[in-house]
């Protein structure tokens, strides 16, 4: 089986040297990232099985990486290319992840490589949850704040503060922003875009339409016991909670 793996780092001698090593086992082929943006660009479009994840980046780290990578339809298996101390190793192995000391020695690279064949041949259930946990025991926990969406020929990762709605149609499941509609990547339905947004302030007014609650900018008592609710995109966007969902909704917002 051909295993598609992602290097992670932004020193290129060091993806250099990885990506040597890996030549030595048929089975891996590589692509390289040179930071946090580029690495989760590749992940959302290429969908590696496997990441190389490089610590200590510039700017956003690694576990800008992972907090956003979990929450995506394909989550890859991460290897942690690092030089942290014996605490956050031991806490790699709790979650059920591997990590590769620097100087990555070969001999060591076909050991981790050869969970990495097993776990993919087992499959990926557990992975998210010990991945949120990882972040949680090393202090960077946090609920999953983009979503990746299809926008001018790519995939883009939209913050979940900027999406005013979701809405499934026909055609697909598609978030609504200030600046327009935009077809979800990888969330064919509006059950799967709750799931993925557990957590954030997103509520399902009725079954074709998911509010963030942040972006409601009035509300009101409607005919047959429902709601109206006005949302605060430039369109003003109205929107109907279901009777059957007013309860839920008066008590999220405490009314």
């Amino acid at each position: 089986m051909l295993i598609r793996a992602l290097i992670v780092d932004d020193e290129k001698p060091a993806r250099d040297e990885l990506a040597y090593l890996l030549g030595q086992h048929p089975d891996i082929e590589v692509g390289e990232a040179d930071g946090a943006d580029a690495a989760l660009a590749a992940i959302a479009v290429s969908r590696p099985d496997l990441v190389f994840l490089d610590i200590r980046m510039p700017g956003r780290d690694g576990f800008d990486v992972l907090a956003e990578a979990a929450g995506l339809p394909h989550v890859p298996l991460f290897i942690f290319v690092t030089a942290f101390d014996q605490y956050a190793i031991a806490a790699f192995e709790q979650n059920a992840v591997d990590y590769l000391l620097k100087p990555v020695s070969a001999e060591r690279l076909a050991v981790s490589l050869a969970r990495v064949r097993r776990r993919l041949a087992e499959g990926r259930s557990g992975l998210t949850d010990a991945l949120g946990s990882l972040l949680a025991g090393l202090g960077r926990g946090g609920a999953l704040a983009r979503l990746a969406v299809e926008r001018q020929g790519r995939i883009a990762l939209l913050p979940a503060g900027e999406v005013v709605l979701l809405e499934a149609d026909d055609r697909d499941v598609g978030a609504l922003t200030d600046h327009g509609r935009y077809p979800c990547h990888g969330l064919p339905t509006l059950t799967k875009a709750e799931e993925r947004l557990a957590g954030q302030p997103f509520f399902r007014a009725n079954r074709a339409v998911l509010v963030n609650l942040e972006r409601i900018a009035e509300l009101s008592p409607w005919v047959g016991g429902k709601y109206l609710l006005v949302m605060n995109d430039p369109a003003r966007t109205e929107v109907t909670v279901s009777r059957n969902r007013v309860r839920e909704f008066k008590e999220r917002l405490g009314l």
